[in-house]
């Protein structure tokens, strides 16, 4: 008889093994999230660069009587330098941000695995995701900083012709390792690294949203969107796009201060005068709070759109790599 038993005790076992396997991260999760990034880095240059290209100018000019605000600073660049100076530095970032999200969002990916026990099915904390985003924050932060020194001197070059300081990308690169030596092009690492903390809020307030997000239900009466358990649930996408829009929209609310800040110290002639520390009281002392918020709004009205698109196709070409409806 105790043979005949042995056989339907260990069936469970075999089941369960095989049940668990699906859940566990391969190769393909740890590697979508960095070719995925590619793609949402392409979609922020095309989306977000002529709102980035004001926003610079405004934090660094003005207030010195350059611009009287983000319009004019709109419209007095495509008056006198023409529609292709909004996309002045373009050539770095087209390369740059595709690379800086590659390593933002593939390491964002891994992290969360690391904080998951490489188990899929075990759900993330919103203080869990948010320690993803800062850990890719301060990641990505060795790759945003030279592209973001190089693009910032190219944005605030408004000489052509002879009169220019750089002639392109390389120009501003070698200016940077004769001044600062070999580690010049991550001058001011530090300054991207603390700006690059608040990765913590992008992030974490990214998964509250899609969470609040799936919640609601399409109804076919007014508001049309409720909390019912009735009606279908909101597109995977749509939530992607709304979600990523509004952290963005949280990320530069709290942040913003501080990117000031980081750019009016990169951008200084060289060698850089004033610390990043010191840069705080020299800016509250000339400008007062409101310098702190130069360029404020085209960079609150470009953060949703940009970052509403660049989250939508890093998630449906994670989706579309590892064969998943939802990840």
């Amino acid at each position: 008889m105790g043979g005949v038993q042995a056989p339907p005790e260990e069936a469970p076992t075999t089941v369960a093994v095989v049940a668990a396997q699906p859940h566990m991260a391969t190769a393909r999760d740890r590697v979508a999230g960095f070719a995925s990034g590619i793609a949402s880095g392409a979609t922020k240059l095309l989306v977000g660069h002529p709102f980035d290209t004001v926003k610079i100018r405004c934090q660094v000019e003005g207030g010195h009587g350059r611009f009287k605000g983000p319009m004019d600073c709109l419209l007095g660049t495509v008056r006198s330098e023409g529609a292709r100076a909004l996309y002045k530095g373009a050539s770095i970032p087209l390369f740059g941000w595709a690379m800086m999200d590659a390593v933002q969002l593939g390491s964002l990916s891994n992290y969360r695995l690391l904080l998951q026990g490489n188990d899929k099915s075990r759900h993330l904390s919103h203080l869990e995701h948010g320690l993803a985003g800062l850990c890719a924050g301060w990641t990505v932060a060795l790759v945003a900083t030279p592209v973001e020194l190089i693009k910032m001197r190219l944005q605030m070059q408004y000489a052509s012709g002879a009169a220019r300081t750089y002639r392109g990308p390389v120009d501003v690169a070698r200016h940077l390792t004769r001044t600062y030596g070999a580690l010049g092009l991550w001058h001011g690492l530090h300054a991207t690294m603390t700006q690059r903390s608040f990765f913590f809020f992008l992030w974490g307030s990214y998964n509250v949203y899609s969470e609040w997000l799936r919640s609601l239900r399409v109804v076919s009466a007014p508001p049309f969107v409720t909390h019912t358990t009735d009606g279908r649930p909101l597109p995977e996408k749509l939530v992607n796009f709304l979600a990523g829009g509004m952290a963005a929209n949280t990320f530069w609310s709290l942040c913003y201060p501080v990117d000031v800040v980081k750019n009016r110290y990169m951008t200084q002639s060289d060698p850089s005068p004033i610390s990043f520390r010191a840069m705080f009281g020299h800016l509250y002392r000339t400008e007062g709070l409101p310098g702190f918020f130069r360029g404020f709004v085209p960079s609150f009205i470009r953060s949703f759109p940009t970052n509403a698109s660049a989250i939508f196709v890093w998630e449906s070409t994670m989706r579309l790599i590892k064969g998943e409806t939802r990840h």
